[in-house]
């Protein structure tokens, strides 16, 4: 009788263990797509970042107004080409990346640019993305928008 529940916890083990190398994989593989996304964004490259969503992707962000917000990549990369235009040098710097799950990474960041008139802008952003087979289906960010 023993010797079954040896076998049972032995079987348990290695199948949580299993479990927890999945998801770690799975966190590897959302940091790459956060980590290919500010690069996509540092660059000003809106089409090749837009392409990192789903079809029709979710937002919360103050700059769209309440609630969630449905995008396209045609909007996606309108937002962010007019974006780039008030601010030529747009950039941000990732401050820490925070795993949550298999499907949600929290992205703490410093928005920075200069505005044709000289003044600055330095935000500090919280994003939570939502991964679904590789995209972005979910974006909400959160900054002081006053």
């Amino acid at each position: 009788m023993k010797s079954i529940y040896y076998f049972i916890i032995i079987l348990l083990t290695a199948s949580c263990s299993a479990r927890l190398d999945s998801e770690s994989e799975q966190m590897k593989r959302n940091k790459q797509l956060v980590k290919q996304y500010f690069e996509f964004f540092n660059n000003h490259e809106w089409n090749k970042m837009a392409a990192m969503y789903s079809e029709i992707s979710e937002f919360k962000d103050p700059s769209l107004g309440e609630g969630i917000i449905k995008q396209t990549h045609e909007q996606i990369v309108l937002k962010y080409t007019e974006l780039n235009g008030v601010f030529p040098d747009i950039n941000d710097r990732i401050i820490q990346t925070y795993p949550s799950g298999e499907n949600h990474m929290i992205v703490e960041f410093i928005s920075t640019g200069t505005a044709p008139d000289g003044s600055k802008l330095q935000l500090p952003i919280c994003t939570i993305f939502t991964f679904e087979n590789g995209k972005i289906t979910q974006d909400f960010t959160y900054y002081d928008n006053f």
